[in-house]
């Protein structure tokens, strides 16, 4: 429908102007008629637009969290209050282990009764395992993310001030690998600017970095999940949970 219209709109400029032209030449002297005109003037091409190209700089947030001052300090005594819960969940554990390797080495032998008890034994104590462990993981995982979310709220600033100041148009975030990301590769040591925001937290929050800990690492920004054992069910790993 558009297209008609813009062709019946030229039509009737096209008419309208070779109406006017036949008036205009109409009105003028024979001898005018004769005067050849001038050629029309050719403009020069206007010069090609070259487009802007946008800096483009990367940051993984949850490093960058987690590897400020504050940040671990505050896994560090997370860490701490969450050993307790941990010791319960691996004795738990221990014990469910034991009852699953005595029906393995001794239901030959046991009488249907003893065996039926057993077993419905441990699918007790799986199901109550279970439960405090996801009670546990949530838990602990709510936590951290109350950490993170503290720290990111003072740390937002600081990345938008930063990337501006370096003259990026754009940060993107590296916490998860391709495909989860859209980023598929990049150079870390000419748009990660990791590092330089942590420095500049760091500076900024006045927080002293953590004293080491003998003997472990510092925590890391990651999922908390228990290790699985070798006969199916979950250990409560030795880390915190982790964002």
């Amino acid at each position: 429908m558009t297209s008609k219209f813009l062709r019946l709109v030229l039509a009737g400029t096209v008419v309208f102007t070779i109406a006017a032209l036949a008036q205009t030449g109409a009105a003028t002297p024979s001898s005018s008629a004769t005067t050849p005109s001038s050629p029309p003037a050719i403009s020069a091409p206007a010069p090609a637009t070259v487009p802007a190209v946008t800096k483009v700089g990367v940051i993984n947030i949850n490093e960058a969290i987690f590897g400020t001052n504050e940040g671990q300090r505050d896994a560090l005594a997370l860490q701490k209050k969450l050993e307790p819960k941990q010791t319960e969940l691996k004795n738990q554990n221990d014990e469910l282990e034991a009852l699953k390797k005595q029906l393995s080495t001794q239901g030959p032998s046991l009488n249907d009764d003893a065996a039926a008890n057993l077993k419905k034994q441990i699918e007790s104590k799986q199901k109550t395992f279970d439960r405090a462990l996801q009670d546990f993981q949530e838990d602990g995982g709510n936590q951290q993310q109350e950490i993170a979310s503290r720290i990111l709220q003072k740390m937002a600033p600081m990345i938008v001030k930063y990337s501006q100041d370096s003259g990026f148009g754009l940060i993107v975030d590296s916490s998860k690998p391709w495909p989860q990301s859209p980023i598929l590769w990049w150079n870390p040591d000419s748009v990660d600017i990791t590092k330089a925001v942590v420095d500049i937290y760091n500076t900024q929050s006045g927080v002293a970095a953590p004293a080491p800990t003998t003997g472990a690492a510092a925590p890391k920004p990651s999922a908390a999940k228990p290790a699985a054992s070798t006969t199916g069910t979950q250990k409560p790993a030795a880390a915190p949970p982790k964002q």
